[in-house]
């Protein structure tokens, strides 16, 4: 189902040169990118960078690099792109994975007596648990935007050699699923940021509030059937709220980080509110957005159907 023309039918009459999937894996490279600069930022407030911190430094600007060549392969020798994409997207699973065990084991005092080696106080101050996962989830959104389905919302996916596999569920389903447990990382990640702070300003509640708008309606959108033009209404306007919200969030936290005379300091943009965390709401939306656009693979599956 084309989810934006059910609810703005003019759209049927523009000519979008990318189809959803190639939309979605345009945005997984951007984000291999961007999660490099940020997770950069986010090392550098100790100062020194160890050796293992610097993996996903690396890792993003190369996975981007690769990805956006696979891209351009594609449109000659499709097989060849999939064979470096798929790698790609396994490996940024692996070193969210990899991170997220680094992250826990900061969190976890493994060899304190038996009572005290977690706390929540703990779990606040220590380096971001899930934050790493977004690597994961970089990932595993590559690897399932890469199949055509055909046909569309069957659930049915072309594999190489015109092999099939049949999944449970739609294509479209596991997107807005996927933007469900994506939004549900980013809450957990912003309330856990803010309650360093105590939550003492009021206004860190709505990014709060629209984390978890984000997280019910995408997994109730995803969970419905056959969705409704009122259910892809409601879908499509807390996705463009969560946008606001990250946008202002990110201009706030900007905005903190400046001195009384509203001189820039790097070191305070190092240190302070980090003010790319707050458009990590935004990029999930923006993809949540992604999902509503056509599906429709037909020419693509032609290609994986050739003898």
């Amino acid at each position: 189902m084309y989810y934006l023309a059910e609810i703005l039918p003019g759209v049927r009459r523009l000519r979008i040169p990318l189809s959803r999937d190639q939309v979605m894996l345009l945005m997984t490279a951007f984000n291999e990118y961007m999660l490099a600069v940020e997770i950069y930022l986010a090392h550098s407030i100790s100062g020194t960078i160890v050796p293992y911190e610097w993996i996903p430094i690396i890792f993003g600007p190369i996975a981007g690099t690769i990805l956006i060549l696979a891209g351009l392969l594609a449109l000659r020798n499709r097989p060849l792109a999939m064979w470096l994409a798929i790698p790609t997207f396994l490996s940024s699973i692996v070193v969210g994975l990899l991170g997220a065990y680094f992250h826990i084991s900061r969190a976890l005092l493994v060899f304190a007596p038996a009572g005290q080696r977690t706390s929540i106080s703990l779990t606040i101050w220590a380096p971001p648990i899930l934050a790493p996962l977004t690597f994961a989830l970089v990932g595993v959104l590559g690897l399932s935007a890469i199949w055509v389905e055909s046909p569309v919302d069957s659930g049915a996916l072309i594999l190489f050699g015109g092999r099939r596999l049949q999944l449970p569920y739609s294509k479209s389903h596991g997107y807005f699923l996927w933007v469900s447990m994506a939004m549900l990382a980013t809450l957990i990640s912003s309330v856990l940021d803010h309650a360093r702070t105590n939550f003492s300003n009021p206004w860190l509640w709505v990014p709060t509030a629209a984390g978890i708008l984000g997280v019910v309606v995408s997994l109730g959108i995803g969970l419905i059937d056959k969705p409704n033009r009122g259910d892809i209404w409601v879908y499509f306007v807390s996705m463009v709220v969560i946008i606001v919200v990250a946008v202002t969030g990110s201009v706030l936290h900007i905005l903190s980080n400046l001195t009384v005379e509203n001189t820039i300091v790097g070191e305070r943009f190092i240190r302070g509110a980090p003010i790319l965390a707050p458009l990590l709401y935004a990029d999930i939306a923006g993809l949540g957005l992604a999902v509503l656009l056509d599906p429709d693979e037909t020419p693509r599956a032609r290609e994986y159907l050739k003898p």
